[in-house]
């Protein structure tokens, strides 16, 4: 029980942590707000609300159908483990050297949209690619590439993955909602603080994910080594 407890924790930050830097709510809360300045704060606080659950849907999906497939494809875990961390590290390197963000976003008139085309833009582009895009949507697909055997280890992988989906889609829930106030409050200084700090973190978890699928690689082709 404690060690399901223990992994189920661990599986809880091991999303959190590879997915809020990619997705970067903070990051796009500008691009958030210049997008739906047309809307009412009801309308975009709905808005908001839609893109979040958006994003958990399109995570957990990811994740649920990665094994299957990396199975279509013939793909092995370390392989994908090895590509999938190198394009978090490349993703990190990206962050950590991009110009700091201007919060300031210019606004343009939207014309009056319909329930629908609100419905669809809350998909396209607001859910993706702005907040889930092919970054995310390869790191949601390398941590659900191996899953355990046995039931019960499996359920409290999954559980541990949509609750850790769940928590990076309320980060952006509130980063969107609250973009106002948040880059008031943090302003360029503040903002570039966390991107660079969420940057770094980003890589050595890449780092990590490259290493776990090099190791599990030579043990494969050396089962002799340890």
């Amino acid at each position: 029980m404690i060690d399901d407890l223990r992994h189920f924790a661990t599986t809880i930050l091991l999303a959190i942590g590879a997915l809020l830097p990619i997705v970067d709510p903070l990051g796009g809360a500008p691009i958030y707000l210049a997008m739906t300045s047309g809307l009412s704060p009801a309308q975009s606080n709905a808005m908001a609300k839609r893109v979040a659950i958006n994003s958990f849907l399109l995570l957990l999906a990811s994740a649920l159908a990665g094994a299957y497939v990396l199975d279509l494809f013939g793909l092995s875990i370390p392989a994908v483990q090895v590509a999938g961390g190198i394009v978090i590290c490349a993703v990190a390197w990206s962050l950590l050297n991009q110009p700091n963000a201007q919060p300031g976003v210019s606004r343009e008139e939207t014309p009056e949209m319909t329930v629908e085309e609100n419905r669809l833009r809350a998909f396209y582009p607001l859910t993706m690619p702005l907040t889930v895009g092919p970054g995310s949507i390869s790191v949601a697909l390398t941590l659900g590439a191996n899953p355990p055997q046995g039931l019960r280890p499996l359920v409290v992988t999954a559980g541990g993955h949509a609750i850790g989906f769940a928590i990076v889609a309320l980060a952006v829930y509130l980063c969107y909602r609250y973009a106002g106030r948040i880059l008031k409050a943090l302003g360029p200084i503040g903002t570039g603080i966390v991107e660079r700090l969420s940057a770094f973190i980003l890589l050595c978890i890449g780092v990590q994910i490259v290493w776990n699928g090099v190791h599990a690689l030579i043990a494969s082709a050396f089962p002799s080594v340890h």
